[in-house]
């Protein structure tokens, strides 16, 4: 890939990371709730299901997706449901001093595996991969193909780490604000509400 399509990709790759999905508003809540440093761990779960995605795509594998309608149909209800589960679950939440003090706290190891889960439930991830990363691969370098797509998975992956440092320095922001009981629980139900239109839109996608 020459300089003027890094120069492309680098800004679009970046746009793309910074869209307010499901798991960038995961990383605002965990930031506001655990902490910067705990959010920005927890993303990792996010970026190892991405992982697996760019190497599905490099190896060709995501044609499944486009040609099976059942896998694809499967993915994206297991995620939905997910998403609603969550959102559930943020709508619900107690908030006040007593709530916290009888609610345990959550591991990281958790909050990364619900960031991999998200992540991993949405097909449409797959197939933007299949579709945005090749568009940047240029067949008659000298460098091989492969080789091209791993730097661009690379540097997406970069890209959304600081994606994700910039959601939850945001959450950390607003930590103190959130920890008044009604900004909590108006914030909690917005989440909640955003991730079920998530989810509704995750139904709703098509191949």
């Amino acid at each position: 890939m020459d300089l003027a399509s890094l120069l492309l990709f680098i800004p679009a790759c970046f746009a793309l990371n910074m869209a307010p999905g499901p798991n960038n508003l995961l990383s605002l809540h965990n930031a506001s709730r655990y902490g910067l440093r705990t959010a920005c761990v927890a993303g990792g779960g996010r970026l190892l299901a991405f992982s697996a995605m760019i190497a599905l795509a490099a190896m060709g594998l995501a044609v499944v997706l486009h040609t099976s309608a059942y896998l694809f149909w499967v993915i994206k209800l297991a995620g939905a449901a997910y998403l609603f589960y969550i959102a559930w679950q943020l709508w619900r939440a107690p908030v006040g001093q007593v709530a916290e003090a009888a609610e345990l706290p959550r591991g990281t190891w958790q909050l990364a595996r619900q960031e991999f889960l998200v992540a991993a439930g949405n097909p449409k991830a797959i197939l933007i991969f299949t579709a945005f990363l090749p568009q940047f691969v240029s067949v008659g370098s000298t460098t091989p193909v492969s080789e091209q797509f791993l730097w661009l998975g690379v540097l997406f992956l970069l890209l959304e780490w600081v994606a994700i440092a910039l959601y939850a320095g945001l959450g950390t922001y607003l930590q103190r604000w959130f920890a008044q009981p009604r900004p909590r629980r108006l914030f909690n139900r917005v989440s909640a509400s955003l991730l079920g239109c998530a989810g509704i839109g995750l139904l709703a996608a098509r191949r």
